[in-house]
């Protein structure tokens, strides 16, 4: 990817420039707990958005996008912006990290990535990672600390992108370390590393590659419900329930918010589970609260779908360790914590089977814990 890269920059802008890099991520644990104040437990991968850029003293950015073959070129005023929707992830990060009194010329840049886009692992991030922290490096000497790289990704999603997103994607891909998972407290911002080297086991994603379209918005009703219930509690979210709490009101609430309400309470619990159980070692345990999350999404949250429940069960008749649904639902990936001897056994059993039901077989994605955002050498 480097050298096609290069050879594109040089061909098109006549100089050599730098090289900057930032991560996909995936979310081992913590499903819709970020605006229920909860916790969040993302990785950065191994798969990336690369850009070789160099700045080209005028006032214009000049970019190319090798995967779409299109070429853009536009100002750094607010009503540059440009129509193309990959260019404004690019223009939103400029223009937020000159509203925050930092600097930004002009530039140019060609980038590639090899992070799947519509799977789930957040490619508009690592897009926006790509480009905040070499706009930090070039123009402002590091001067902008990483979670403040991270909120400039996020506000180009708000202000720019029409995505009103929380900061989990953008944290994990600037913060992320190789071999680490990070606990993110959506509520305090604080954040710690914890070893993830699962010696023995992989983890692998499989895309069912359906989304399903519904037509209410199933995200808005489900953050509803929690609200519903957290004001019922007297709390600001569900951050402080406990079980306790949830049965003590079951009568004076909906079914559906009850159901919505324990999953969240019980997920905020698995994330800290887990948290514990990768400081011991212990993946077996880490497996078992993936299998939990996947049900409470499926039976309480009711954000899963059919193709997404089968292979969950083929992951469970294959001995695999631990499978849950990642992301929002209703279509995407599941993510699977797999024995090394399993592991050829149960991917070619889930494309068969697959297959044989919804005639295509699942995209198969291998994913490493790996560093986020950062210069390549």
């Amino acid at each position: 990817m480097k050298t096609i890269i290069h050879n594109e920059f040089t061909k098109r802008f006549g100089q050599e420039g730098v090289f900057y890099a930032s991560a996909g991520r995936i979310n081992l644990i913590g499903e819709h707990t970020d605006y229920n104040g909860g916790y969040v437990f993302p990785g950065a991968i191994d798969k990336v958005i690369m850009a070789e850029i160099a700045p080209n003293d005028t006032d214009k950015v000049r970019v190319y996008s090798i995967d779409i073959d299109e070429y853009v070129e536009f100002g750094l005023n607010e009503e540059d912006a440009p129509t193309q929707s990959w260019a404004r992830y690019i223009f939103g990060v400029c223009r937020e990290i000159l509203k925050r009194g930092g600097s930004v010329k002009g530039f140019d840049a060609v980038f590639a990535g090899n992070v799947p886009l519509g799977a789930g692992l957040s490619s508009s991030a690592a897009l926006e990672s790509c480009f905040a922290f070499a706009l930090n490096d070039m123009f402002n000497d590091n001067s902008i600390d990483k979670f403040e790289l991270a909120r400039i990704g996020q506000s180009t999603e708000h202000n720019y992108c029409g995505v009103n997103c929380g900061i989990m994607d953008q944290f994990a891909s600037v913060m992320g370390q190789k071999g680490k998972l990070m606990r993110l407290d959506c509520r305090s911002m604080e954040f710690e590393y914890f070893p993830f080297n699962p010696e023995g086991y992989e983890l692998v994603l499989l895309d069912s590659a359906v989304k399903h379209e519904l037509a209410d918005s199933p995200y808005n009703k489900r953050r509803a419900s929690c609200e519903r219930v957290a004001k019922r509690l007297g709390l600001e979210t569900l951050r402080d329930a406990t079980m306790t709490m949830l049965k003590a009101i079951r009568t004076d609430i909906t079914a559906e918010d009850y159901f919505r309400a324990k999953f969240v309470i019980e997920e905020k619990d698995r994330v800290l589970a887990v948290c514990d159980a990768l400081n011991a070692g212990d993946y077996e345990t880490v497996g078992q609260k993936m299998y939990e999350t996947h049900h409470g999404l499926s039976d309480d949250y009711e954000v899963s779908c059919e193709e997404l429940d089968f292979l969950n069960d083929i992951a469970r008749e294959c001995g695999v360790t631990g499978s849950r649904i990642m992301g929002g639902g209703f279509g995407g990936c599941t993510i699977n914590l797999v024995k090394k001897d399993l592991l050829d056994k149960f991917v070619e059993t889930a494309k068969v089977k697959f297959n044989e039901k919804y005639g295509h077989e699942p995209k198969v994605y291998p994913v490493v814990i790996s560093d986020g955002a950062h210069k390549e050498e």
